[in-house]
């Protein structure tokens, strides 16, 4: 029954030797597969997770299962802006190519909580962090062109809204709206990073994805979320699975006059009204850049 509903395998050829890849929250489910796929195709690929303890066991289970040594840690906590950009600093330091950036590490669901920067924790490890990361490493997959962005978006996008008024659910807050806006944020900023990286030919294509109904430790903060899964197992994807559209979306040749796209099950697929907004998502990209101290262009 799983298989059946599991539409939709990457069937890329592509082999990676020479290729630079980084994976966030790549020490567990979807994370960890797209790591140890593009690590079996050559790639050098750097698992970027907040637990490095965890993520150098799963280095070393890549390595002995694909038999690339090129499978490296280091520290990446999404919810602290200090903690990415030092990420983002030793990276550029240790590496002079990056051609694939996988934007896939997330949470869900999680009791009202702030990060570091005082962030809601839903949109600010979901969209702020990546949109950090992806700025501050953004020259260096330029420079590495033809290059790829990759966002681990959701279904759950379609019930997201945008409340520029209530963006760190300070006046209101229930947990599973706000993994929902911050999966809709997700695909608003491919949207727009496609667009001006189109404007400016840089030859850097973006893309987001649903990666399906997948068993993973995402649903860890919610007791009700853990029963709904195992009641029905037989119809959720398996980590290995849920990775396919994101490998699609990473490998697959000819895709870059689709940038900006969102794809599930390997295939291009709609999104919400709200997603298409063009003045939301540009608005959205402002509004992010301040609260980042980036400069807006």
């Amino acid at each position: 029954m799983r298989k059946m509903l599991s539409s939709g395998v990457c069937t890329s050829t592509v082999q990676l030797p020479g290729k630079v890849v980084v994976v966030t929250g790549a020490n567990t489910g979807i994370g960890k597969e797209t790591a140890k796929e593009l690590a079996r195709r050559g790639a050098r690929v750097y698992l970027a997770c907040r637990d490095v303890q965890k993520a150098e066991l799963v280095a070393r289970e890549i390595q002995m299962m694909t038999g690339n040594q090129q499978v490296l840690v280091r520290k990446l906590d999404l919810a602290d802006t200090k903690s990415i950009r030092a990420f983002a600093k030793r990276f550029l330091e240790e590496e002079k190519h990056l051609h694939i950036l996988i934007n896939n590490a997330g949470v869900m669901m999680c009791p009202y909580s702030k990060t570091a920067d005082g962030f809601e924790m839903h949109i600010g490890v979901n969209h702020l962090g990546h949109f950090l990361l992806t700025h501050l490493l953004l020259e260096k997959l330029k420079e590495s062109a033809p290059s790829r962005v990759v966002n681990v978006s959701s279904l759950a996008h379609h019930l997201g809204r945008i409340h520029f008024h209530n963006l760190q659910g300070e006046k209101f807050y229930q947990s599973g709206l706000a993994y929902c806006h911050s999966k809709l944020a997700n695909i608003l900023f491919t949207q727009e990073l496609a667009r001006r990286l189109k404007a400016s030919g840089s030859g850097v294509t973006v893309y987001s994805l649903h990666p399906g109904t997948v068993s993973s430790e995402l649903v860890r903060h919610s007791a009700l979320m853990r029963w709904i899964w195992w009641l029905f197992s037989f119809l959720i994807k398996t980590p290995h699975q849920g990775a396919q559209t994101s490998l699609y979306c990473a490998l697959t040749e000819g895709l870059e006059a689709l940038s900006g796209s969102h794809f599930s099950d390997c295939q291009v697929t709609w999104v919400s009204a709200q997603a298409r907004n063009e003045t939301v998502a540009r608005r959205l990209w402002d509004v992010s850049c301040d609260l980042l101290g980036i400069p807006v262009d």
